[in-house]
């Protein structure tokens, strides 16, 4: 090997050398923390760059989803949980993610969530809308009252000389104990001279009563339970049924207390007992052979619940046709949900409210009929 080969060898093997040492370099910045925050600068230059109906892709979906998911909730399966009747109890309460997601695409200034929120806004409008106005009129035949007053009420004197002044022509009371029962009785007795108590559900009336009887709203309803003893089936007696003799005709009234609903982590919605009583009632209902029909009580639910189809499917929600707002009556302190009804068929609902507060955790509800 000749001298000038040995040079041109050397230098060769410089050159790889210093090609490699600088692919080293180039990979060591490429992996730095450097340039991970330039890509990311990159991603979001990129980003801002998009055109609105771009931008905000997973806001347009979640609008999206939320408008589906109020408009099939009756296809929610109550099999787990019981959930499809959990969010029917509380679905109102679903539009506030509207105004959510609004401010985030406003951020974002995504033209596309704008427009995917019209299906979540006209759903809402559709099954709610028609709450927000007032559909009251003046004027009525006869004035329906209805207060679950609190077994662990600390001031039922109190409460009875508020219902009272409210001036309701017919009166239900549920969740009398037998210690306050006598109470309520001397408190309301000038103002309604005719009265049933039936269990812990009562009626206070300004007319006269009569055929007066227990409902067993239990979920052992059946042959077995009247061999029980009376004290017994008295002691859960939790709804009752009567007629008030009006000017314009007998008028039946029903009172019922169905049983709780509760959210427990293991079990879901629990509503069993509500469920099973709410169905012998809408059985009792079917079979009233007067038309003329006042459902009065604290039935433990929205009636967007699935579960009182047997009931809705007979009678009108006096607050849907006659109220001003969703007239929410529990809890007392802050209402979200309603679950005090005054249902009605035969006659007119004229007007539908919420009483002010008493010594209950519940509100009292009223409403105006007509025939």
């Amino acid at each position: 090997m000749t001298q000038a080969d040995t040079a041109d060898t050397a230098d060769t093997a410089d050159t790889a050398d210093t090609a490699e040492t600088g692919q080293g370099d180039a990979d060591h910045r490429d992996s730095g923390p450097g340039t991970w925050r330039a890509g990311i600068r990159r991603a979001i230059l990129i980003g801002s760059h998009r055109g609105p109906w771009k931008r905000g892709p997973v806001l347009a979906a979640t609008a999206l989803l939320l408008g589906l998911f109020m408009l099939l909730h009756a296809r929610i399966p109550n099999r787990i949980g019981n959930l499809g009747s959990l969010v029917e109890t509380i679905l109102p309460w679903f539009g506030l993610l509207i105004p959510v997601l609004l401010a985030g695409a406003l951020w974002r200034r995504s033209a596309s969530a704008v427009a995917a929120l019209l299906l979540p806004v006209l759903v809402w409008l559709h099954l709610f809308g028609g709450l927000l106005s007032d559909k009251s009129h003046a004027g009525s035949d006869l004035v329906v009252a209805s207060h679950n007053v609190n077994a662990n009420n600390p001031d039922p004197v109190g409460t009875a000389r508020d219902l009272a002044a409210a001036g309701a022509d017919v009166l239900a009371l549920e969740e009398i104990t037998p210690q306050a029962k006598p109470l309520y009785e001397r408190e309301l007795a000038k103002a309604y001279p005719y009265h049933t108590v039936q269990g812990t559900v009562g009626l206070w009336s300004k007319l006269p009563l009569s055929d007066t009887r227990p409902v067993d709203t239990r979920m052992d309803v059946g042959p077995l339970a009247d061999t029980k003893p009376l004290a017994v089936r008295m002691a859960y007696t939790r709804a009752l049924r009567t007629t008030v003799a009006t000017d314009q005709g007998p008028l039946a009234v029903y009172v019922a207390h169905l049983g709780s609903a509760r959210v427990n982590p293991r079990a879901g919605f629990w509503t069993a007992s509500r469920d099973g009583g709410a169905q012998a009632l809408g059985k009792a209902i079917a079979a009233e052979p007067n038309e003329r029909l006042v459902l009065l009580g604290d039935l433990n639910g929205s009636m967007d619940d699935r579960a009182f189809d047997g009931i809705t499917s007979r009678l009108r929600s006096t607050q849907d046709a006659s109220g001003n707002g969703f007239g929410f009556s529990w809890p007392a302190k802050f209402p979200v949900v309603r679950i005090d009804q005054i249902l009605v068929r035969g006659v007119k609902p004229e007007s539908s409210w919420s009483l002010p507060a008493t010594g209950s955790d519940h509100l009292p509800v009223a409403a105006g009929i007509s025939w």
